[in-house]
């Protein structure tokens, strides 16, 4: 069992891992009832970053509503209490797997405006990350509400209703959300629209204050009355193109009206015995396949666990990061036998071979051609309804409040999505160059480390998990479904474990060493960083990590009061402070 104690993050936890390894309900059922994070559903299950966007979507479960209807309540009340991480000025990627056994992939990722150009930050790349320049089109209202055309069974109208009386009414501002704030405070202090909601008298509000967005609000209600017409070629759209383009944007009705959601169909692997499913690209979700792959290629549970199990997790990182920068928006490149690549088991089986289990290597041993992007925070929603049907959705407005602009006449608090695309520039030679895949084209999505992910067994649901977290999101994602179902730990410890990342450049793992917002302390143990650095590995502490929200069926525990169904155990990460719902 030693070969597992290094995932424990404190000896509160110690009791789940010591348990014997099961996928079994049974060992989060007892020991886990203290924890609000963790709760059994028979019927239906929401996790999502915030507890209040929890209860709501599962309120519209609860009337009939499908996940989609569900996830559209949630992700709208996610952008009013959770405007740092996402919201109807970003974007999205929603992966659906209906319980039919059809798949869908709903592509609502923020394009490029049509003014946009390659060499458009030449004379000044910090343009790229803050500001009127960092904006790029919208998507996520247009790819909800396509997706709840199609599936959804409650009237929009009941749908917008939560998130629109939070903006308006006011809601508390959380932990998390304040710690945002206080990391921002500067930009929030000197932008109109952002200091007119997060301040009071000068100062900003404190962690409890109620926080009000009437224009948000107002912005909701017509959505709610008219659709996304409103906002993509009517009365908001033209207000908040005219905001934008009075501090220097280039945003145009134009790109509003062209934006068009891209519908999908699902990359899947079979792998552990598994069906996985992911998002394709600009997602993370080729990533995530190639890392299981390669350590699917190890002896299951022990070729990944304890020290030397991390090692190899590294290691897989890093040849999963050296690749992903060939991938780029398929509309624009052809991406087709990277895609091959990161989907095959023999190209993982390659891959393995340069793997040494007594020592690391430099940046150029994994054969990365191009330089990183850095992206940034986002939230994740997991549903499964009463009929199994299931989604998974990543959305962001990228950096912590996106562009730090925040439209003063619609309340729409705008992405820095531009940020995410490669541009050409000079640099030194201890760097790789930027990737032309992901060079900026007018209309083209920036390439994303998001990978919402669906699991099946035997074509049967077993699970749904996605987190936020930016560039860290393809290792969160990867290595719960490596606790759960390689290392045979349960739901809520799967997500407990401390967690390491890697993303080639800089040459550096990042361990988690923090207290959270619950409380709770993570951190990686020393025996653990110590049999890492003796490998070569040079360590970096990080107060910060991905935010996971995982849902697991059990179709073992299935009877009449549930239909049949399995049980389903959701679990909301404390990390952020986010709290399931289900019934």
């Amino acid at each position: 069992m030693s070969s597992l104690l290094f995932l424990c993050p404190t000896i509160t936890f110690l009791f789940f891992i010591l348990l014997p390894p099961t996928s079994s309900l049974n060992s989060v059922s007892g020991p886990t009832k203290h924890r609000h994070e963790v709760i059994i559903a028979h019927h239906g299950a929401v996790a999502t970053d915030d507890r209040r966007c929890s209860r709501i979507g599962m309120k519209v479960l609860r009337e009939g509503g499908h996940a989609i209807d569900a996830s559209v309540a949630a992700a709208l009340c996610l952008g009013v209490v959770s405007p740092a991480s996402s919201g109807i000025g970003g974007g999205a990627f929603m992966l659906l797997r209906l319980a039919s056994g059809k798949a869908q992939a709903f592509d609502m990722r923020e394009t490029a405006p049509l003014q946009a150009s390659e060499n458009m930050y030449a004379a000044n790349a910090t343009l790229k990350k803050e500001g009127a320049l960092s904006i790029a089109v919208p998507g996520e209202i247009a790819g909800l509400h396509k997706a709840w055309k199609q599936h959804g069974r409650l009237p929009w109208k009941r749908l917008v209703r939560p998130a629109e009386r939070l903006a308006h009414l006011g809601f508390k501002i959380s932990p998390y959300l304040h710690m945002q704030m206080v990391k921002t405070k500067s930009e929030i202090l000197q932008e109109k629209g952002l200091r007119g909601i997060f301040t009071s008298n000068g100062s900003l509000l404190q962690l409890g204050d109620i926080c009000h967005n009437k224009k948000l609000a107002q912005t909701l209600r017509t959505i709610s009355k008219f659709g996304p017409v409103a906002f993509y070629n009517g009365s908001i759209g033209f207000n908040l193109v005219s905001d934008v383009q009075k501090v220097g944007g280039i945003l145009t009705m134009k790109d509003l009206q062209r934006y068009r959601v891209k519908l999908k169909e699902p990359i899947s692997a079979n792998i552990l015995g598994l069906k996985i499913l992911g998002m394709p690209p600009p997602s993370g979700g080729p990533p995530v396949i190639l890392m299981l792959n390669i350590l699917a290629q190890y002896a299951i549970p022990s070729g990944v666990s304890g020290s030397l199990g991390i090692h190899r997790e590294i290691e897989a990182l890093k040849h999963v990061f050296a690749l992903k920068m060939n991938l780029g928006d398929p509309d624009y490149v052809d991406v087709s036998k990277v895609i091959s690549d990161m989907l095959s088991p023999k190209f993982a089986k390659e891959l393995k071979k340069t793997i040494y289990d007594n020592m690391t290597f430099d940046a150029g041993h994994y054969g990365g051609r191009w330089n990183q992007i850095h992206d940034h925070g986002t939230s994740h929603i997991s549903i499964i309804d009463r009929e199994r049907n299931a989604i998974s959705m990543t959305s962001t407005v990228n950096s912590y409040f996106g562009s730090r602009i925040l439209s003063p006449s619609t309340g729409i608090l705008l992405n820095n999505e531009m940020d995410d695309f490669s541009i050409p520039m000079n640099v030194s030679a201890a760097l790789p160059p930027p990737a032309p895949s992901n060079f900026i084209k007018p209309g083209k999505r920036p390439l994303s480390s998001m990978a919402p992910t669906i699991v099946l067994k035997n074509e049967q649901l077993k699970a749904v998990v996605g987190a936020s977290g930016g560039g860290m999101i393809i290792a969160g994602t990867a290595e719960i479904l490596l606790n759960h179902f390689a290392r045979g730990m349960d739901p809520f410890s799967s997500v407990m474990a401390p967690r390491v990342y890697h993303q080639l450049i800089p040459n550096v793992v990042y361990y988690e060493n923090w207290t959270t917002v619950s409380g709770d302390h993570f951190e990686v143990p020393a025996d653990i960083r110590a049999a890492l650095q003796k490998k070569g590995h040079v360590l970096e502490s990080l107060a910060g990590g991905t935010i996971c929200q995982f849902i697991v069926q059990d179709v073992r525990t299935s009877t009449s009061e549930n239909g049949g169904a399995g049980t389903l155990v959701a679990v909301s990460d404390p990390r952020k402070g986010g709290l399931p719902a289900g019934f």
